[in-house]
Formats: structure tokens, C-alpha cells, sequence
């Protein structure tokens, strides 16, 4: 005589004699940082957790494609090292240098309020940039900033205020050396765009970064005036899946000068940078 199927459960499991078994404890399911939602994989490098992804993303892109950013924003310090090098042999330390009126501040949002503050390490990491003489800055603050978006994105920013002599070198100087980081191959040259309605020329350009077997797109831009030169790496996971001819470096660009428009502010006012 055949034996009736077991009873099903409510959502269509079957139960055993004793009803359904007892829930499981889910082990990806502890507490992770920055206010994340349970079930998010833990991510290195301070990356902030995002959303689930597309079907399309390669595991772990977004912590590389970060980790790149993060060595690449370091890379400011060698092209001040660079700029400090080749100046020397061109400017006497005694040529004029532009009054100190303005000064980069560290917001708790940027970029309108999409991209949250997650770490300011200016006055550690900072310090290399600021130690390093460069006869054609003076008085240099160093700003190393990390933000974080709800949906994972990353915005890095690393930079410095004090009066820079020559700023389309020093902006130069920091791509440059920001390129040559580690892994760091440079995919779209940089070119300069005039954003609408900001007041300044930036520098961007797109790299290919490769970390534990991983290639990410990261376009990365730059600017220079008279008081600021900063780097700025916006990293979404939709750019790191780039190819790098499609990056929009224009607006790439923009949300640079945005980001300077926001951080940047007349000395005596606004957070202390």
C-alpha cells in the first residue's frame, strides 16, 4: 500500500513527524559596520557594503577597484615629490607665490549629499604630503578624505591647500603620479574639461587597475588653482565594469568640480581644514 506524501509546510516544505525543524542561524548574518544590513559580505579596505549586485558583477570588484583608488590617492605624494624635483632646477625659492585665501574643508556629505564621510586621515596619512618640500607650494595642509554612498559607491578624495606657484603642474604632477601606483596601467589619456558653471579646468583620465586577479576601470580626475590641487576617484560599481573607452570622463569631471566647489572655501570661514 503506498504511504501519503508528508505534510508541507507553509511554504512548501515538507515537515517531519514532529512539525518543521527549527530555524538555522544564518552564519553570514552578523552585524556589519557603517549601519550595513545583515547578510552583507564583510568588505576589506573600508569599502562601504552595497546593495546586492547584478548577475554581471565579478566578485570582489568593488573591494579592488577600491583598493586601487585608495593607492592610487596615495600617488599624490609622489608627483609633489616629482613637481618638487623638476622645479627645483627651474624657480628660485625666493619667486612670488599667490596670497593663501583659500582652503579645502572636510565636509560631512559631498556631492549633494549622495556620498556620506566615512574616514579623514589627513592628519596621518597626510603627512607624507605635507612633509614633502616642493619649492613651488607653500604652507601645505594636506586633505585625505573616504565617503560612502547608500548604494556602495566610493568617493575618495586626496588633496592639499596652501599657495601653489605653478597649479596646472601640480594638478598634472598628481595624476601622473597617481597613475604610476601599483598595478595602475593608464587606459584613456588624460584630457582637460572646462565644467559648465565651476569656474575651473580639470584633468581626468581612466586607468585599469589589476588586484588579486582582478582588472577594474577607475577614471580619476584632477584639479589645480592658485590656494588647492586635488585628486578625486568617484567608484561605482557600474564604472569598474567599464570598458574604458565608454567611461564619461566629462562627467567625471563635473562631479570633480563639484566636489571643489563643496570642499573649498575663503580661509576664516566654514569647517576647519
Amino acid at each position: 500500500m503506498s504511504m501519503p506524501p508528508p505534510p508541507q509546510g507553509p511554504y512548501g516544505a515538507p515537515q517531519g513527524p514532529y512539525g518543521p525543524p527549527p530555524p538555522q542561524p544564518n552564519p553570514y548574518a552578523q552585524q556589519q559596520p557603517w549601519g550595513a544590513p545583515q547578510g552583507s559580505a564583510p568588505q576589506p579596505w573600508g569599502a562601504p557594503p552595497g546593495g546586492p549586485r547584478p548577475s554581471s558583477a565579478r566578485p570582489g570588484v568593488i573591494a579592488a577597484v577600491v583598493a586601487g583608488a585608495l593607492l592610487v590617492a596615495g600617488g599624490i605624494v609622489f608627483g609633489v615629490v616629482r613637481l618638487g624635483d623638476e622645479a627645483g632646477h627651474k624657480l628660485p625659492v625666493s619667486s612670488g607665490f599667490p596670497a593663501a585665501e583659500y582652503k579645502l574643508t572636510v565636509p560631512k556629505t559631498l556631492l549633494e549629499g549622495e556620498y556620506t564621510l566615512q574616514e579623514d586621515t589627513s592628519a596621518t596619512d597626510g603627512k607624507d604630503i605635507e612633509d614633502t618640500y616642493d619649492p613651488t607650494i607653500r604652507d601645505p595642509r594636506a586633505v585625505v578624505t573616504q565617503y560612502a554612498s547608500k548604494d556602495g559607491g566610493t568617493l575618495i578624495v586626496s588633496g592639499m591647500w596652501g599657495r601653489i606657484k605653478k597649479p596646472e603642474l601640480s594638478r598634472d604632477a598628481i595624476l601622473e603620479g597617481a597613475a604610476e601606483g601599483e598595478g595602475m596601467t593608464v587606459a584613456v589619456p588624460a584630457r582637460e574639461f572646462t565644467p559648465a558653471g565651476y569656474g575651473i579646468t580639470v584633468a581626468c583620465e581612466v586607468v585599469r587597475s589589476e588586484d588579486g586577479g582582478v582588472t577594474s576601470t577607475l577614471p580619476m580626475c584632477a584639479w589645480g588653482d592658485d590656494n588647492t590641487a586635488s585628486f578625486v576617484a568617484v567608484v561605482t560599481e557600474e564604472t569598474a565594469l567599464q570598458d574604458p573607452d565608454e567611461v564619461d570622463l566629462a562627467e567625471a569631471a563635473r562631479q570633480a568640480a563639484q566636489v571643489r566647489e563643496e570642499m573649498r572655501e575663503p580661509i576664516g570661514t566654514g569647517a576647519a581644514g
